[in-house]
């Protein structure tokens, strides 16, 4: 089997200019000249919120003074640090857009990046527009609703648990509110609507291609119009290198036409590649009567992919086995409400690292993410938000698939939905090289499955009517029968070793899953993987098999999880500072040997740096990271970790605790190490004076500049309110059951009895080890720090064994669990009162007999720390 592409790049490029959207529209109508064709104006400054729901918040008149003044992007749980549980419920945000004029011939649309999850927009009162699903953006046509003066925005958002919404389940933290920019985009009656380019690159073979741009064309007018739609390619000097040919269309009123252009073929093109990252240009112009009406840029790029079951991956014609991360959204503090520049910092980590491919687990991640991967030179591969997980005392730790028939018809519904509206979103980046359908999905009711099959074939079928010139995946595919649904499968944890040669285009999605504090170990964390069948441990050659595509580690960053500590397995922690395991990557795949580690001394002072000197953005798009090293007299980090207050001084900077923050060697903002780091973002121009306090340390200063913006008057200009940080502690609630369909190890296997089959939830299947092991044993990892109350160990006929049961700790040290004699053809196995992550069971035999193990369930509690 094969799948091969040719495909394109990036989205509808965000030109914003210099005139504000206010001056734009009153110098029009002062000069009663038409105004510029499109403006695209940020609109994340100057909300009020109010947490919680409240009856009349959206009417213009609802006075929300008290409400708290904040920027977007912006969560319900800010502060946030891992914590486990997070607030849910309702939030309310309120902004003025003040307009002298709103001429008949223009639209207002406010584009949102996303809203977790439910999202309902008022103007003036009146609902525009309603959106549900978490992590996709949407466009509201504000226009019928607007008036001259002031006009008021309000929006609902909820991050209630709904059994027809698309997750229902996942093991990351589900934060409500309007979390990702929002714009505001003016354009004629006649535009290009949201997203509406799709840009492909038919016939590329070596440097040689044509270009062929689809562009959606909208006329919101009361009449019918000739539009003349033009296209040219820029290089990415800006350059002309073709000019496609001149296309008119009549175009009836409240219509939207698609209009198609290809160029001859071109020659002498740079292709995209992780090492020359080349990205071309785009530029739509729409005209009526001579008059231009409408201009749209789009980002793209020239580039193959192959997928091939047998000889791997081909990006360009050339072989690649891509050695990749997987990434979440969330960071410390801010949680998911990140800045475009946190995310071009996350990118560039792993670029740094050496990886040349991103995992995007498991939802559709920020717009602006698949512009950095693009810029960066990193392939990606995105997901839509069809994920299961289970075991955890959480609303999100649900079936998958909804067991309910009631649910079942609205919840497919938003899973196709959000697959579309990524593939829209996303559809012209040459840095995607797939689309992700969904994540372990066969953590669903075990008779919903045949539906769940059902389900990803028909978004299969989806993703190819909407796009195709990328392939479909099956992520997590490692149980359920779903591997062979999609064009590729991913395979997470012990699917490397379940899946060695599948026979369909194929690679490892998750490896590894270390739980470590920072530093950590330097090391690789194999995990899995090394165990592939015919694999020698710690050499990665021996894995990495010519129909393998890749591997891609579990995971590239630490995140807020519903399983707390879980989400520590990042080689970089949550605060963006590397742990020792990702200077290992970075010497193995680049060569650069790692600095000296911090050690202890005699601390003398503290010294504060940042990423950048300068904050060019005071729009919530921008931001720098702040990094606190402890030091000694010479300026030698050490590795004493007091605790510090950070705190800004002067200016307009903010945290996201607001002027202030406190780390602690032990608490939940923590300093390790010697150092601890935490983003500062600003809404005004200025200089922000930042200073690190630790008693009997000499302080550590520096200042930042906003460069940009509204200027920021000390002692006039409101400066962030406090925001103190409250733990939020997971209720532990009654014993569960833990185990089923998690990964799973074994001394060895006999034929057609694999190790996945003792905790498959099935007694009529069951594992057994290889006629000539002696000593076996099965490891299950429940993927969950686990307080162990109870193990029953089903046999399944003429296949009882001694049991002794031991559990690996959060240090990594094997404890005893519990032993019992083969007396029953179930073993209640006596449960020492442990904490631990794996379940290890040593078997013995009675003689001449044979161990066969159908089930095992282990049951007890969530650990709450993290």
């Amino acid at each position: 089997m094969r799948w091969y592409t040719a495909p394109l790049t990036l989205i509808a490029a965000r030109a914003a200019l210099a005139l504000s959207l206010l001056a734009v529209v009153a110098q029009a109508d002062a000069r009663t000249e038409p105004p510029a064709a499109r403006q695209r104006q940020n609109f994340n400054a100057a909300w009020r919120f109010h947490l919680g729901d409240i009856a009349g918040a959206e009417k213009p008149d609802f006075d929300d003074r008290d409400w708290q003044a904040i920027g977007l992007p912006h969560s319900f749980s800010t502060p946030y640090f891992q914590a486990p549980e997070v607030y849910v419920g309702y939030g309310w945000y309120r902004k003025d857009l003040d307009l002298p004029t709103v001429p008949m011939s223009r639209r207002w649309t406010l584009e949102f990046e996303a809203a977790f999850q439910t999202a309902d927009v008022y103007v003036n009162g009146r609902k525009a527009g309603r959106h549900r699903g978490g992590y996709t953006g949407f466009p509201v046509d504000i226009t019928p609703a607007l008036h001259p003066g002031r006009n008021v925005i309000a929006v609902r958002v909820d991050n209630i648990w709904d059994p027809t919404l698309a997750p229902r389940a996942g093991e990351h933290i589900f934060s409500g509110g309007i979390y990702r920019d929002v714009w505001l985009v003016t354009t004629d009656d006649v535009h290009v609507p949201w997203t509406g380019t799709a840009v492909t690159t038919p016939g590329l073979a070596g440097r040689s291609g044509a270009v062929r741009v689809a562009t959606e064309v909208r006329n919101d007018g009361t009449k019918a119009v000739n539009v003349k739609v033009r296209t040219r390619i820029a290089d990415d000097r800006g350059a002309t290198v073709a000019v496609l040919p001149d296309t008119s269309v009549k175009i009836p009123a409240g219509r939207t036409l698609d209009v198609a252009q290809q160029s001859k073929r071109l020659d002498g093109l740079h292709l995209w590649s992780p090492e020359t990252p080349t990205l071309y240009r785009a530029v739509t112009t729409l005209d009526v009567a001579g008059r231009r009406r409408d201009s749209f840029e789009t980002e793209f790029g020239f580039r193959t992919i192959e997928w091939t079951a047998d000889r791997g991956f081909f990006l360009n014609g050339e072989h690649r086995y891509f050695r990749g991360a997987n990434v979440h959204q969330d960071q410390a503090g801010w949680g998911d409400a990140v800045t475009n520049a946190a995310i071009d910092r996350d990118v560039q980590l792993m670029k740094d690292a050496g990886f040349d491919f991103i995992r995007g687990s498991h939802y559709p991640h920020d717009p602006h993410f698949a512009e950095a991967t693009d810029r960066a030179g990193l392939m990606f591969v995105p997901e839509a938000p069809f994920w299961g997980t289970a075991g955890m005392k959480s609303p999100w730790s649900q079936s998958a698939y909804p067991p309910e028939t009631a649910h079942r018809a609205a919840f497919e519904d938003s899973v196709k939905q959000q697959l579309a509206e990524l593939i829209r979103i996303n559809r012209n980046h040459p840095s995607i090289v797939a689309w992700g359908m969904d994540n372990e999905v066969f953590f669903s009711a075990q008779e919903t499955m045949p539906e769940v099959r059902k389900l990803l074939a028909a978004e299969v079928a989806l993703s190819h009517r909407l796009d195709p010139t990328r392939p479909a995946a099956v992520d997590g595919a490692q149980r359920g029968e779903i591997d062979r649904i999609g064009d590729i499968a991913g395979y997470n944890g012990d699917g490397a070793v379940l899946f060695p040669n599948p026979g369909v285009p194929n690679f490892v999605a998750e490896y590894s899953s270390t739980i470590s504090d920072r530093p950590g170990d330097y090391g690789p964390s194999w995990g899995d993987i090394e165990h592939t069948p015919g694999a020698t441990p710690g050499k990665p050659e021996t894995w990495r098999f010519p129909w393998r595509s890749g591997e891609v580690i579990w995971a590239g960053f630490d995140h807020g999880s519903i399983a707390g500590k879980f989400g520590s397995m990042g080689l970089v922690d949550y605060a963006r500072l590397p742990k020792r395991g990702w200077y290992w990557y970075r010497n193995a795949y680049r060569g650069i040997a790692p600095p000296a580690w911090a050690q202890p001394g005699k601390a003398a002072a503290l010294r504060v740096t940042s990423s950048s000197p300068v904050i060019r953005h005071a729009d919530g798009t921008d931001d720098v990271q702040l990094v606190v090293t402890v030091v000694d007299a010479e300026g030698k980090a050490l590795s004493n970790s007091p605790s510090v207050h950070l705190a800004l001084e002067a200016g307009p900077g903010e945290l996201p605790t607001g002027r202030g923050i406190d780390f602690t060697p032990n608490g939940d903002i923590p300093i390790r190490d010697g150092q601890a780091a935490i983003a500062m973002r600003s809404w005004q121009r200025g200089t922000t004076r930042i200073r690190a306090t630790s008693p009997g340390l000499a302080d550590g200063m520096l200042t930042v500049e906003t460069v940009d913006g509204p200027a920021f008057v000390e002692g006039v200009t409101p400066v962030a309110a406090a925001r103190p940080y409250v733990a939020r502690k997971m209720e532990v609630g009654p014993p569960q059951a833990f185990g089923l369909k998690n990964p799973t190890q074994a001394s060895s296997s006999a034929a057609g009895h694999a190790s996945s089959l003792a905790n498959d939830g099935d007694a009529g299947t069951w594992w057994a080890p290889a006629p000539s092991d002696a000593k076996p044993w099965i490891v299950i990892d429940p993927e969950r720090i686990v307080n162990y109350g109870r193990l029953a160990v089903r046999f399944a006929p003429d296949g009882r064994c001694d049991v002794s049961a031991e559990t690996q700790d959060t240090g990594g040290v094997w404890q005893p669990l519990g032993d019992a004699a083969a007396t029953a053809d179930t073993l209640d196995v006596p449960v020492n009162a442990v904490t631990g992550r794996q379940l290890r069971l040593r078997l013995t035999a009675p003689a001449g007999g044979t161990c066969r193990v159908a089930d095992i369930v282990i049951t007890g509690t969530p650990a709450t720390f993290w």
